[in-house]
């Protein structure tokens, strides 16, 4: 049988047919209910549970801690009323909204980050303007590919559109971009997603960690913060295999220079020669350079097992689950594993 489901946020009840989520319902009905990956691994259609009863899909922890499901929260795209219910999403003090746009984009510059990231640059022909808040995501279709989600890599105020795409083995989109894409090609963009954004609220220290291309949506969150006068400190780590995983250390060292509440961290977890950074693991180097978190926030992108990893070093010291805002880049061969369970 159906259930009603008020959403307190719209101010709107809705009828949830059988087999049915509360995420396929709501934006089937017109509303502008936050959502990502609709599959449950981003967190995005994180809400609050307040009345009421529900069964979820199969979920990635990433997207919803076991804390967090005791506290009352669920993943609206996984969430099947079992009983009446009351929903809002969360984030109620500073959401990320922006309107859907369809983008159609040209290549205006690719370039080699490391042996296996290219940087693409896409120049907007039509279907702007586009707004995205910092940390957010698109899908992005390539001549001839299956679209793939890729995080932006610029701040929301440029013009040109950056995505950092690292060559995956047997990943179809990631050899075209590696081998085959040419300036001038059209690419189609869609979006923006996501909820590991920049909150400009906040006014407590940042911790953001990066793995690999992960460094594409921390890039945009912290030259955003820094462009936009944040007086807290941000605290950069940057996880890599070896040195020649590592790109725009230089940059990021500069923008260190020039800010006084910046401090970049490149860490190498199987360093090939001596080196003068970190070495380790990411969350090793966490939680090494600190003991009480509480009342900092983190911003985190990368493989799904570094992510993991950190946010359970920063809540090991003290910092809010809800305070870390996860992206972990899983594949769609992950993805489809994990839908699978």
């Amino acid at each position: 049988m159906s259930h009603r489901v008020t959403l307190t946020r719209y101010g709107q009840t809705l009828e949830v047919a059988p087999g049915k989520t509360i995420l396929d319902t709501a934006l089937e009905a017109g509303i502008d209910y936050p959502f990502g990956c609709q599959s449950g691994l981003c967190g995005s259609c994180k809400s609050h549970l307040i009345r009421g009863e529900v069964a979820l899909e199969p979920y990635e922890e990433t997207a919803l801690a076991p804390e967090e499901r005791a506290q009352g929260l669920i993943l609206a795209c996984r969430a099947m009323p079992k009983s009446d219910c009351e929903v809002t999403p969360i984030d109620l003090d500073e959401p990320a909204d922006h309107p859907l746009r369809s983008l159609e984009c040209a290549v205006s510059a690719l370039d080699d980050a490391t042996h296996d990231i290219k940087r693409v640059a896409l120049r907007v022909r039509a279907g702007g303007p586009y707004a995205f808040t910092a940390g957010q995501y698109a899908e992005v279709t390539f001549p001839g590919q299956q679209r793939r989600d890729f995080s932006m890599a610029n701040r929301p105020d440029e013009e040109m559109l950056e995505f950092h795409v690292r060559r995956m083995a047997g990943g179809a989109v990631s050899e075209f971009v590696a081998t085959k894409l040419k300036v001038g090609d059209a690419v189609q963009v869609r979006g923006p997603f996501g909820a590991a954004y920049l909150r400009t609220k906040h006014t407590g220290p940042i911790i953001a960690c990066a793995g690999g291309s992960g460094l594409a949506p921390i890039k945009s969150i912290v030259e955003t913060a820094l462009k936009a006068g944040l007086r807290q400190h941000i605290y950069l780590y940057f996880g890599a295999r070896d040195a020649r995983d590592l790109y725009l250390v230089e940059h990021f060292a500069g923008l260190a220079k020039r800010h006084d509440t910046l401090t970049f961290i490149p860490v190498l977890s199987a360093p090939s020669a001596a080196t003068p950074h970190r070495t380790g693991f990411l969350h090793e180097a966490v939680g090494a350079d600190f003991t009480d978190l509480d009342g900092c926030q983190a911003y985190l992108a990368g493989p799904p097992v570094m992510v993991e990893a950190c946010v359970g070093a920063l809540t090991a010291r003290g910092m809010r689950r809800e305070d870390c805002h996860a992206d972990p880049f899983f594949t769609d061969a992950e993805k489809k594993a994990l839908l699978k369970r």
